[in-house]
């Protein structure tokens, strides 16, 4: 089932001024062109497209990964665009479409994404991969290694959508988590909270230190 994106309203409170106020109804009456005008979506490079490369540079780095899910959204775009425009884009463009994901792709398509993203050390790029559309798609072999992931690069388990239900009684999760556990011990290193709190979760007791 696909998530409803943010209102609108919602991003263009993030919006610096209004000259970037402007240029953001520009782009998305642009992308709903391309969604709802025949033959516009196969312009060598529609003009969404071209927005979406220059969100951070017209709206700032702070709002420009919710334009940029937006204007994916309202351009419809399908899994070979998120695709195309996921290995061709920036690392802030490849946010962007992990982050839409949940509104465009209603099945296990573009779980490939995921996955290329949870191949990397960005944190940021990571903590986007690990949300909605991976809990509803990522198989429990791929989903235990993303929580692994996330503890490993230090993205706090806030990012990871419906931890508390994926990991209830996840009695795997709570092996690796359990090991993982005795290898920072071992180290003499100090356990982090997000690792006790993911070992609770799935139902597995704790020790204190």
């Amino acid at each position: 089932m696909l998530t409803p994106p943010p209102p609108r309203a919602d991003t263009e409170a993030r919006l610096p001024d209004d000259q970037a106020r402007a240029w953001f109804a520009e782009a998305l009456a642009d992308a709903t062109r391309a969604a709802t005008a025949p033959g516009a979506a196969l312009a060598p490079r529609p003009a969404w497209e071209l927005r979406f490369v220059t969100a951070g540079r017209h709206c700032g780095r702070d709002a420009a990964d919710a334009v940029r899910a937006l204007l994916l959204t309202e351009a419809r775009a399908g899994t070979e665009t998120l695709t195309r425009l996921y290995r061709e884009g920036s690392a802030a463009e490849r946010r962007a479409v992990l982050l839409a994901l949940p509104f465009l792709v209603d099945g296990p398509q573009a779980v490939p994404l995921v996955d290329d993203a949870l191949r990397t050390h960005d944190t940021r790029l990571i903590a986007a991969a690990v949300g909605p559309y991976a809990a509803a798609h990522l198989a429990p072999h791929a989903w235990r290694h993303a929580v692994l992931k996330c503890l490993f690069t230090g993205v706090p388990l806030t990012a990871v959508a419906d931890l508390a239900r994926r990991a209830a009684g996840d009695a795997e999760l709570a092996r690796m988590l359990a090991a993982h556990a005795a290898e920072r011990t071992a180290a003499g290193r100090e356990l982090p909270r997000d690792l006790r709190h993911a070992l609770t979760l799935t139902g597995a007791p704790t020790e204190e230190p």
